[in-house]
């Protein structure tokens, strides 16, 4: 039987029972399994892929949608991956005219690596920021933090998706009330008793990323960062936006190095909404 043209090949809804199919995906690039990362973008995004005539899947990405399930008010892309086998042979282009076609008139978001970014701006992608992806243990040395860090309670969940919305610029609720199950710590900072900020740390092979991370200020970042590094032995990895310089400077201080840079590219709107002055970095870049 003569092997179907790439072309030909039907493009589907990935669910939950493809997560084994897109770690070996991203193994197969060279990339960490991610199988926990996999877990939350496939159960609370929308997944699209095509299937190998030889098995396995010929390529993958995720959409995340925020606000109104009927008329969202973004969609963040990530994990955008092609087979090696089949790389350069203009699949993930389809791919993504296929994703941006289905999500019609919503605006768009992705971080975009080096190579990945000709593609997207030939889509129409606009690049609108930079994040800064950074890694190592955290010394503390003679840091003291000047604000109240505390674990989050269940009773806190209200606030914080309170908070993040103001701050994201649109609603998150099905994924903030996933992070109890999906972080290993979550963590609120306080002022008066009231939440001013909160940050998640998860793992992810062998780090834990610190995400979201949303505070008032360049201070309340700092206590939150610090405090989720006092709980874990292993090496932070985080990617912040390149507009917050003093918390960047600070983390490098404290035993952070830089590893990459990705640009921020949106369709459909001239940046992201929200308040960036109080969003230090995202849950994950594949999902804004």
């Amino acid at each position: 039987m003569p092997t179907p043209s790439l072309a030909a090949l039907p493009i589907r809804r990935l669910t939950p029972r493809d997560l084994v199919a897109c770690a070996d995906l991203s193994q197969d690039r060279g990339w960490p399994r991610e199988e926990h990362k996999w877990g939350l973008l496939l159960t609370a995004g929308r997944g699209y892929g095509i299937d190998a005539p030889d098995g396995g899947l010929v390529t993958a990405c995720v959409v995340t949608e925020y606000g109104p399930r009927e008329r969202p008010d973004l969609g963040a892309i990530g994990m955008v991956l092609v087979a090696e086998r089949y790389a350069r042979q203009g699949v993930g282009r389809r791919l993504m005219r296929h994703v941006v076609s289905a999500m019609g008139t919503t605006p768009l978001t992705l971080h975009a690596t080096p190579n990945g970014r000709p593609l997207y701006e030939e889509l129409g992608f606009k690049t609108t920021g930079r994040a800064e992806m950074v890694r190592g243990h955290f010394v503390s040395g003679d840091f003291r933090p000047s604000v109240s860090t505390r674990a989050a309670t269940a009773e806190d969940l209200p606030a914080i998706v309170r908070l993040d919305e103001e701050v994201f610029g649109a609603d998150r609720t099905h994924i903030i009330t996933r992070l109890p199950a999906f972080t290993d710590q979550l963590r609120v900072a306080e002022d008066g008793g009231r939440i001013i900020g909160y940050a998640g740390a998860w793992p992810n092979m062998d780090t834990q990323v610190v995400g979201p991370l949303i505070a008032r200020d360049t201070e309340t970042a700092q206590a939150l960062v610090a405090s989720l590094a006092a709980h874990t032995d292993r090496p932070l990895r985080t990617d912040i936006d390149v507009r917050h310089e003093e918390l960047l400077a600070w983390v490098k201080r404290h035993g952070l190095g830089s590893v990459a840079f990705n640009a921020v590219m949106t369709y459909g709107i001239p940046e992201l909404p929200g308040d960036w002055s109080r969003r230090f970095a995202p849950l994950t870049v594949a999902a804004g």
